[in-house]
């Protein structure tokens, strides 16, 4: 199981628009397990937190209970820092074993504010980065996706008490938060792919250096080249 969760993991970060179904047929084809069936897929996305990027039927759901927020982010421009901040959660691959990461990132420098490891997906950690980064100032707006983390009243009470407004993206709709997801891909090509990391304490001490060049020495195309520290901090 460990193994396939690995191989969808790599497979999804370079085709995000597959769904179960295409991911399913797509390692009968290439993958390393050809007798794999969707419903195994199945378990393996919920397990991971994927979705695919256009809407279909196995798209992450909040906890029934929870309250579903609207995406406010529709046709806005983006201007200035702080004006929002979004998070996710994404799945780490380790040799013998895996943990999960949310990062907060401002969606006009591109500045990954903090985050987090986990090794499940109780939602205090992503509560714990989100009250960390609130110390040290506010965003008008803050979006998530419908994960149950992020609908949790624990998660948004927070926002609320600091008079942020909450968005969340449409259900299915990997797109609205669309600098998330980007920022995952590079983290995993850039960090995660390319050794073994053999323990949380390993991976953690990966993702403190790699985020550290990310913000400050790594040149960002939207910006013409100037660093996400450059255009958030100066």
């Amino acid at each position: 199981m460990l193994a396939l969760m690995h191989e969808v993991d790599e497979i999804y970060t370079k085709y995000p628009f597959f769904g179960t179904r295409q991911m399913t047929h797509f390692l009968r084809e290439n993958g390393k397990n050809k007798d794999v069936c969707r419903n195994k897929i199945r378990g393996v996305y919920e397990k991971l937190g994927l979705r695919a990027i256009c809407p279909g039927p196995h798209t992450s759901t909040p906890h029934p209970e929870h309250k579903i927020y609207p995406y406010l982010l529709r046709d806005v421009a983006i201007v200035a820092n702080n004006h929002v901040w979004s998070t996710d959660i994404t799945y780490l691959r380790l040799r013998k074993g895996y943990a999960y990461l949310v990062a907060i990132i401002d969606w006009f420098s591109r500045y990954v504010l903090d985050w987090e490891l986990s090794i499940s997906l109780d939602a205090s950690f992503c509560i714990e980065t989100l009250e960390r980064v609130l110390k040290n100032g506010v965003c008008d707006i803050f979006n998530t996706d419908q994960g149950s983390q992020f609908t949790s009243e624990r998660f948004t009470g927070v926002l609320l008490a600091n008079n942020i407004q909450i968005s969340m993206d449409g259900k299915g709709r990997a797109l609205d938060n669309v600098f998330v997801e980007r920022l995952w891909r590079s983290v995993k090509y850039e960090c995660i792919y390319l050794r073994e990391w053999e323990s949380v304490k390993e991976i953690r001490a990966g993702l403190a250096e790699y985020f550290d060049f990310y913000n400050f020495l790594r040149p960002h195309k939207a910006h013409n080249g100037k660093t996400p520290a450059y255009v958030y901090l100066t």
